[in-house]
Formats: structure tokens, sequence, C-alpha cells
């Protein structure tokens, strides 16, 4: 079996930067109030027409393929991340791979929102350990931004995301000790509501049982209906609080996972990438762990919270810098929407 390693990385974000005084032209908040919750300075906000989940991840993709001395026609098969597809379907894999002109290969959507490039990762280091490929695109991209309520009502996740994108192209290589080392990947839906967008929905009413702020009514279906368009029912859903205590017990438990398969510990760990999700868990999870400033890498500040864009982008900001060299240990984790969470070690 071959190791995978990550050959290129690339990243995207749009233009168009929002500061948390921006922000509040449109609901009651503040600078201070974000960043004392989330850590968050400013994000970037994709240009409303012109850009595309699918367009951020071209822009990503084409950097890191170059990087990874092949092209497009090269990639055998793409795994694309993401909770804010173009369409409801088809998923976005399918319209990169008919835009940037790559031959009939195969595409994967990942729908596992904040850990969903570490899963697309996971998925992708298999088949390029079995032989099956040799060039496999890794994206995560995400525009939040089209669908964020940006009122009061919803200030507690509106303030948090942002949009862009980053990618990867796995290769193989026979270089001991080298690559992605393992990848870890965990579930409980036991609590899923307690995070969710619940509209639109087959059958949203069987599971939701009067979970969320909004008044009980039976407005399932596939399609969005005015009614719950002005209740509220088809915004996104988040009990921050329970979220926090959750994600800062599963965090550092699957980095221990990842460290403990590898016979490895904290102080082994040049580099920490966790998902940018909310800057006092990183330094919650820093702070478990006993890791210096230098070993983790946060970006949250200038980006907000891109779910499944989070970790490549600030993985390939963190390389561009010169924070991850020959050699190093690098951890990427992620906690978010399912629940579900993730970590892969890799030597670089």
């Amino acid at each position: 079996m071959y190791q995978s390693r990550i050959a290129g990385t690339g990243y995207y974000v749009p233009q168009q930067v929002y500061t948390n005084q921006d922000l509040t032209r449109f609901m009651d908040t503040s600078d201070e109030w974000i960043q004392e919750r989330t850590g968050i300075k400013e994000r970037r906000f994709a240009d409303r027409f012109n850009e595309t989940t699918t367009t951020m991840a071209i822009e990503a993709a084409n950097i890191a393929i170059k990087r990874a001395g092949t092209t497009a026609q090269e990639i055998d098969f793409i795994v694309f991340a993401t909770l804010s597809p173009d369409y409801y379907f088809p998923g976005c894999g399918v319209l990169l791979q008919r835009e940037m002109g790559m031959r009939e290969i195969g595409a994967l959507d990942v729908r596992n929102q904040c850990s969903g490039f570490v899963y697309a990762l996971s998925v992708a280091d298999q088949f390029i350990k079995t032989g099956m490929y040799k060039n496999v695109l890794v994206v995560g991209s995400e525009k939040h931004s089209f669908a964020m309520d940006f009122h009061t009502r919803s200030r507690n996740i509106s303030v948090i995301f942002g949009d862009g994108a980053g990618a990867v192209v796995l290769q193989p290589t026979q270089e001991r000790g080298k690559g992605i080392l393992s990848t870890h990947l965990h579930s409980d839906g036991s609590e899923a509501e307690l995070l969710a967008m619940y509209y639109p929905g087959a059958h949203a009413n069987k599971w939701i049982s009067g979970k969320p702020p909004f008044p009980n009514q039976e407005l399932g279906g596939l399609f969005l209906t005015t009614e719950q368009l002005e209740s509220g029912a088809a915004l996104p859903y988040m009990d921050g609080p329970a979220v926090f205590k959750k994600a800062v017990v599963k965090f550092p438990a699957v980095i221990k996972e990842a460290l403990a398969a590898n016979n490895l510990s904290e102080k082994d760990i040049d580099l920490l990438i966790p998902h940018q999700a909310n800057l006092r868990i990183s330094q919650h999870i820093q702070g478990q762990l006993g890791l210096r400033d230098d070993q983790v890498f946060n970006n949250i500040q200038r980006y907000g919270n891109t779910t499944a864009a989070s970790i490549p982008i600030a993985l390939c900001e963190a390389w561009e810098t010169g924070k991850i060299k020959e050699h190093d240990l690098v951890c990427l984790a992620a906690f978010g929407s399912g629940f579900t969470w993730a970590s892969a070690l890799i030597r670089w």
C-alpha cells in the first residue's frame, strides 16, 4: 500500500471584507460583543451574483493543482465538501468537474459541515492508499453569506460565518513515515437538532419535535413556504453553549486518539490546525493539550467560520507563511453539526 501526501495546497477568499462594525448597520451588535464571544474581527463575503461555492472552489483548486505539479486533466477523482452547494442537487463536484474541463472522472460530495474537509481527506486517502487513484482533488468551499439572516434575531449565527474555499491535491508516496499517517472519524446523532437547518427537508417535523425556538408548526416539506420564511423556521439554528460544551470534549479526544494511534504525544505536534469554529474553543483546546501559541494556527479573526473550507484555507496559509516545514507533524481536527468530529495526522 502507498501512503498519500499533500502535494499541493491552495485557497481563495473573496475581496469583500465585512468588519464587525459593518454588521452593526444590520443588527444590534458591536465589535466588542462579537470579539468577546468568537474572537472574530472580520470576514469575507462573496459577490452575491458573480461568485458561487463552485467558482471559489475552482480558484483554490487551480492553485493546488499547479503546486502539485499536475494539471486538471490528470486529476483522477474529486471529493467536494460543502454545506452550501450551488444547487439543492446536483452537488458541486460535477459542476467543478465541468467548469475545469476535466475528464469524466468520479465526483463525490460530502455533507459533513464543519468536519467535512477532514472526512473528505480521509476518503481521498483511502483511494490513494489502495492504488486506485494517483491524483485526488479534495475541496472545501462555502458561500454562507447568501443564506444568512442579518437581523438581531439571528446574530448569534450570522456574525460567525464567512465565505471562502480551500483545496489540496493528494498523491501517492512510498517514502516511509511521510504523508497522512492516519485519520479518525466519529459521529453521534443523539443531539443532532442542537445545530441544524431543518428546512427544506422531506420529513422535518418527524425529527424536530418542538426543539427549535419557533412555533412547532406542521411545516414539513421539500420546498420552503412563506410561513416558514416569516416564522424563522427556515433559518439555521444553533444552541451555542451546548455546542461549545460538546466541542471542548470531542476536539481534544480525537486529537489524542490520532497521536496514540501513531505512538506520539502532544509534545510531538509541530502545528495543530483546528477547524476555525470559535477562537475561544481553539484557545480552550490549546490549554487542555498544553500547546504553545506557535503550535496552534488560527485565522478565524480574519475570515470567520468558513466551515468545510476553514481547515484547507488555514492549512494553505500556514504553509505559505512558513509555519509548516519539511518533516513537521501537522494535526488537523474538526467538530461540527451532526454531531460529527474528526482528525488527521500528517507528516509533512
